[in-house]
This record gives structure tokens, C-alpha cells and sequence, in this order.
């Protein structure tokens, strides 16, 4: 498995994500609150740690650390204010007991997960092969796009491009989180809460819509604030050649 990621991390990274849209995909339509579900989460979170762990990836991937630039970069303010949209509708538990538990335990695990698949094994592989533009918008792209596996679950269609739009706005928040902290952890913080806060409370009405439209204004502004005002980190950077047409200009 290392040499084929070594050799085609690219592909490695597309791979872990087709595997992860059809597992769970079908997983998911056992729901939110099931134990296979659950342990399904499991199994590919523990992999994907694992492999990081024994091939000493940490650093690249940004889990050795917290953000080491956090002032410059607001202290991630609009991240967490975006990160509780969920909950200003109120609290709306969608399971009871151990249903409960095994959805929270899903949608914490989904964070960490998803991190991973797209702003981890994706970006990076497309950050080496020299494009910083490219890896920024197909990562942030792909992770809405991949969000279509809810019409597998039986969700209508427009709910499904509504949520693929708002997927859309906040993959750009976070690879740019991570593009200029060097951190995935608090992309895996703040997506981990998002997912976790869907399953006890519910943005509806116009709460719902302006939850929607906070995440796509703050995913403009602060995007464009952390592409020209903060510095890329050393984790980040590829080559000055190559940095010179960074969204910052690094």
C-alpha cells in the first residue's frame, strides 16, 4: 500500500475516496443512529489513522501540531462561528438513547474521516504535483460534489444541491484553514461539531437560509483574507517558482 502511494498518490487519494462515497454511502441508508453505520465509521477512521501512524505522516497532514499563525489568522474566529449554525435554530435531538450515542459517536467520526479523504490524502497529492489553485478548488469541489451520496439515501434532489452548494463554500473555508495553518486539526475540530450539532439541533426557516448564506459570505471574505494577508506555512509551500502564483502570492 505505501509504495502504490508513493508512486500514485493522486489516485491514492481518489481511491480512498470512492471507497469511502460507496461504503458509507449504503452504510448511511441503515441511518445516522445505527450500529453498522457506526462501526463502518470506525473501521475507516482507524485505517486511515493507522496508516498515518505507522508511515510517520503526521506532520504532512497536519496532526502534529495545532496552528502555529492563529492570530494572523483571526484565531479561527469565522470558522467557529460558522461551526454552530446548526444549533441556532435550537437543540432538536433527531435520536433518543443508544441510537443517539451511535449518531453523535457517526457524525464525530465523519469529521475526522472526511478531513482526511479531502483536505489531507487529496490536497496534498494535488498541492506535490505544483498546482496550489488546482488543489485548493478540486478539493474544496469534490468534497461538495461528494456530498450527492445523500440522493442515495433518499433525500430530495434540491435539499441534496443546496447542501452541495453550502459543502461547496465550506470545503473552501477549510482547505484554506489548513492551506494557511499547517493544521488539520481544527478543520477536523469544526467539521466534527458541524455534523455532531446536526444531530441534536437543526437550523430551520430563516435560520436555516441565513446559516447558508453566512457560510458563503465568510467563505469569500475569510478566504480571501487568509490568501493575502497570512503567510503559508514551511508544510505548505512547494517551490518559490511554484508559490509565486499562490492565492497569496508567497
Amino acid at each position: 500500500m505505501k509504495k502504490f502511494y508513493d508512486k500514485h498518490e493522486t489516485l491514492f487519494a481518489i481511491l480512498c475516496i470512492v471507497i469511502y462515497v460507496v461504503v458509507m454511502g449504503n452504510l448511511r441508508n441503515l441511518g445516522d443512529d445505527s450500529l453498522p453505520h457506526m462501526l463502518g465509521l470506525v473501521v475507516i477512521s482507524g485505517l486511515m489513522f493507522a496508516f498515518v501512524k505507522i508511515n510517520h505522516l503526521e506532520e504532512k497532514y497536519g496532526l502534529a501540531g495545532w496552528v502555529k499563525n492563529s492570530k494572523a489568522m483571526l484565531y479561527l474566529i469565522p470558522l467557529w462561528i460558522v461551526t454552530t449554525g446548526n444549533l441556532w435554530s435550537g437543540f432538536k435531538f433527531a435520536y433518543s438513547g443508544s441510537g443517539l450515542i451511535f449518531a453523535i459517536i457517526s457524525m464525530a467520526l465523519v469529521g475526522f474521516a472526511e478531513e482526511m479523504i479531502f483536505r489531507g490524502f487529496l490536497f496534498k497529492a494535488m498541492l506535490r504535483d505544483g498546482s496550489v489553485k488546482a488543489a485548493i478548488i478540486v478539493s474544496s469541489v469534490t468534497f461538495g460534489i461528494g456530498h450527492i451520496v445523500n440522493l442515495l439515501t433518499g433525500r430530495g434532489g434540491i435539499d441534496t444541491l443546496v447542501q452541495v452548494s453550502y459543502a461547496v463554500a465550506f470545503g473552501f473555508i477549510m482547505v484554506f484553514v489548513y492551506y494557511k495553518g499547517g493544521s488539520l486539526l481544527p478543520c477536523i475540530i469544526s467539521h466534527s461539531l458541524i455534523d455532531v450539532f446536526s444531530e441534536i439541533g437543526e437550523a430551520q426557516g430563516v435560520a436555516e437560509w441565513l446559516y447558508y448564506a453566512v457560510v458563503i459570505i465568510t467563505a469569500i471574505v475569510y478566504c480571501i483574507y487568509l490568501g493575502s494577508k497570512v503567510e503559508t506555512p514551511a508544510i505548505n509551500r512547494i517551490t518559490p517558482e511554484l508559490n509565486s502564483v499562490t492565492p497569496d502570492g508567497d
